[in-house]
C-alpha cells in the first residue's frame, strides 16, 4: 500500500508558508510568531491514554494527571494500568468516567480488538472509524491523535473550544459553532493541520503575552 501523508517539521514550515500566502488571519499569525510548532506526540496506547484524559478539561489538569500516573506506574502500558483498583486511579486524578475508559481501552488493546500499529495503513476516515468504536473516544479525541500523534497534514479537530475561540480573536468574526468551523475550514484543506495548528499557535502566543 502507498505510504500516506505524514507532516514532519520540513513540510509543515512549507505547508505555513502556502497557507499564510492563501489566508491574510493565518499570514498575521505567522509575521507575528513565525511558523506553528509541530507539536508531535508519539503513537501508542499511552498517547491516547493522555488524549483522553484531556477530554473536557485543561491541558495544564490532564497534564497533572498524567504525570501522576507515570510516578506511579514506572511505563504507562495496558498492563500496568489495570493493576490499579478504582480507588488507586482516583487517587491518580482519574475520574469515575474516565477510569472506565481507560480500561476499556486497555482491554481492547490486550484482547486484540484494537491494532494502534496498524492504522498507519488506513486512511485519516478508517482510523476515525476504528477509535471511535472504543469507550470514551469520539470525534475530538481520534481527530487530536491523528493530527498529533499520526501527524496526519489534513485534520480539524471537531469541538476544540480554543480553535474556536483563536478565530474568533483573530478574524473578528462571531464565536463559531463545532459544525460551523468544520465547514468554514474546508478552506485550508488539504493542509487543516498546519491551519490547526497555526490556530493554536496564535491562542497559547496570545496568552503568554503579559497583561496591561
Amino acid at each position: 500500500m502507498e505510504r500516506l501523508n505524514k507532516l514532519n517539521n520540513k513540510s509543515l514550515r512549507r505547508f505555513s508558508q502556502t497557507l499564510a500566502a492563501m489566508d491574510p488571519h493565518l499570514r498575521g499569525v505567522h509575521d507575528l510568531y513565525g511558523p506553528p510548532p509541530l507539536w508531535n506526540r508519539p503513537t501508542g496506547f499511552a498517547t491516547l491514554l493522555q488524549i483522553i484524559l484531556e477530554q473536557q478539561v485543561s491541558l495544564a489538569s490532564a497534564k497533572a494527571c498524567y504525570d501522576k500516573l507515570c510516578m506511579t506506574l514506572g511505563e504507562v502500558t495496558p498492563e500496568t494500568l489495570l493493576m490499579l483498583n478504582d480507588a488507586e486511579l482516583k487517587v491518580v486524578g482519574f475520574s469515575r468516567q474516565k477510569t472506565a475508559y481507560a480500561r476499556h481501552l486497555s482491554e481492547a488493546i490486550l484482547e486484540n480488538r484494537l491494532d494502534l500499529d496498524r492504522l498507519a495503513q488506513l486512511s485519516d476516515t478508517e482510523v476515525k472509524t476504528e477509535l471511535i468504536k472504543l469507550k470514551g473516544v469520539g470525534e475530538w479525541t481520534s481527530d487530536i491523535y491523528l493530527l498529533m500523534a499520526m501527524l496526519r497534514p489534513d485534520i480539524m479537530p471537531k469541538g476544540d473550544v480554543a480553535l474556536h475561540t483563536a478565530w474568533h480573536k483573530l478574524s473578528g468574526e462571531p464565536r463559531p459553532s463545532s459544525d460551523e468551523f468544520i465547514q468554514m475550514a474546508e478552506k485550508w484543506k488539504p493542509y487543516r493541520s498546519v491551519a490547526a495548528r497555526f490556530l493554536w499557535h496564535f491562542y497559547l502566543s496570545e496568552r503568554r503575552k503579559p497583561k496591561r
